[in-house]
């Protein structure tokens, strides 16, 4: 159905792009943040206590959470749940992986997507030939045919297994990939062909089983109608659920959302716009058109009259949804954000595991957290404040809390603080934490 018109900041548009929109809505940077903040589940805090379907609505939210092992604090996707749903069970994922409520495959990267949408994307699968992840899996099964034939047909008879089922012939030998071994190497390989899923975790670790016996457990059932649409038909639905899961984004940002090659671009949205499917909005001192996607029209209203208030304080997953793009983090917040795990010890600014610091519609900080589990430690290496921001005593409650609840959800309850800048912020937030306890 078309969108419905804006009476309040609307411009004209001289864009040739647009038909049935003849004017834009305008909103400034700040009610922007917000609206994809509202989309993204970060606005404000949550409202009650979690529920375990909780966990399957944010993933249907986000369309996708992204798979990280590691764990010097949570794990990614547990961390990026924490965010949304605050104090909740990690084993309610896991759960909804075992009952059939979600699914793993190759999305943004490896991927907990609903189960709703596996049809989708195991229909893009075969398109997605230049991912890293399909290539090498088929370089693997070209190269390693009938030992990964032979894998395969023992799991068909014989059942679901883990890499850990396998021992390492060569104690110590390293080959590529992460230097697994070849069973993990060729159990991966089927996984990104779709020969395999993840039936389960146990402690984490995947187990593997036959897709027709996974589909088959599926809950809603496995819906086969997207594998005979055109891939010109599927790119659209990636693009539609990226524009719905940011909330307002640039055209630019819309790719890299589900991996889409080519680029998005102005051109390729117009028709969904003028379809009514997405609503195309000014953002103030962008030089490019934004887009909103019509189920958030209402959002896009209370953003435009200030109705958006962004009251939450919490931490963020390195690979959250919010800041894995760079370039979007960078124009969306001003918050310039590289994931320094991957990046050579030397060669780090601000350590290893760094978390975003969330405050009140704002990019404030990053601190560098180690969770010593033994020892119930969790330990803020160093915290960092981003130029410009001013610790007043509201600004440390928020952080100083916000710490202290990430810290108790992880059962590491004792904060550890190291260095922080600028220095002065350290004697303030302990303060506040011997007051809490």
């Amino acid at each position: 159905m078309p969108a419905q018109p804006f009476d309040a900041m609307r411009v004209k548009s001289s864009s040739p792009l647009l038909s049935a929109q003849v004017d834009k809505p305008r909103l400034t940077l700040a009610q922007a943040q917000r609206l994809q903040l509202a989309a993204q589940g970060l606005l404000r805090a949550p409202r009650r206590r979690a529920r375990r379907s909780d966990v399957l609505e944010a993933i249907t939210r986000m369309r996708l959470l992204q798979i990280d092992t590691i764990h010097v604090v949570a794990r990614s996707p547990y961390l990026v749940l924490h965010s949304r749903l605050g104090d909740y069970e990690p084993t309610w994922l896991e759960e909804a992986l075992a009952q059939g409520g979600v699914a793993e495959c190759w999305a943004h990267e490896a991927c907990f997507v609903p189960a709703a949408d596996y049809a989708w994307h195991r229909a893009w699968g075969v398109q997605r030939g230049t991912h890293w992840a399909y290539r090498h899996a088929q370089k693997t099964h070209r190269e390693q045919r009938q030992s990964m034939d032979g894998l395969l047909e023992r799991i068909r008879a014989n059942g679901p297994v883990r890499a850990a089922d396998f021992e390492r012939e060569q104690p110590g030998a390293t080959s590529g990939w992460w230097s697994w071994k070849p069973e993990k190497r060729w159990l991966e390989a089927w996984f990104a062909l779709g020969e395999l899923m993840v039936s389960r975790r146990e402690r984490f670790q995947r187990v593997y089983d036959l897709a027709e016996r996974v589909i088959a457990g599926l809950q809603p059932a496995f819906d086969e109608a997207p594998g005979v649409l055109p891939q010109e038909e599927l790119r659209r639905r990636f693009i539609v659920d990226a524009v719905r899961a940011l909330g307002i984004t640039q055209a630019r940002w819309v790719a890299d959302y589900h991996r889409l090659k080519p680029a998005v671009t102005d051109a390729e949205l117009a028709p969904l716009v003028a379809s009514g499917e997405l609503i195309e909005v000014a953002v103030a001192d962008w030089k490019v058109p934004a887009y909103v996607h019509a189920d958030h029209a209402d959002l896009l209203a209370q953003a435009l009259r200030g109705g958006l208030r962004a009251s939450y304080t919490t931490l963020l997953s390195p690979f959250d949804p919010l800041v894995w793009d760079r370039a979007r983090a960078l124009a969306m917040f001003g918050f310039e954000y590289t994931i320094e795990c991957y990046v050579p010890a030397v060669k780090r600014r601000y350590g290893y595991y760094v978390l975003p610091i969330l405050r009140r519609g704002r990019l404030v900080g990053r601190l560098d957290a180690k969770a010593h589990r033994a020892e119930c430690v969790f330990e803020v290496k160093a915290l960092y404040l981003e130029e410009g921001e001013t610790p007043t005593p509201e600004w440390i409650a928020d952080v100083a809390e916000a710490i202290a609840a990430t810290a108790r959800w992880h059962g590491t309850p004792k904060i550890r603080l190291g260095r922080c800048r600028p220095a002065s912020v350290a004697a303030a937030l302990r303060a506040h934490w011997r007051a809490l306890d």
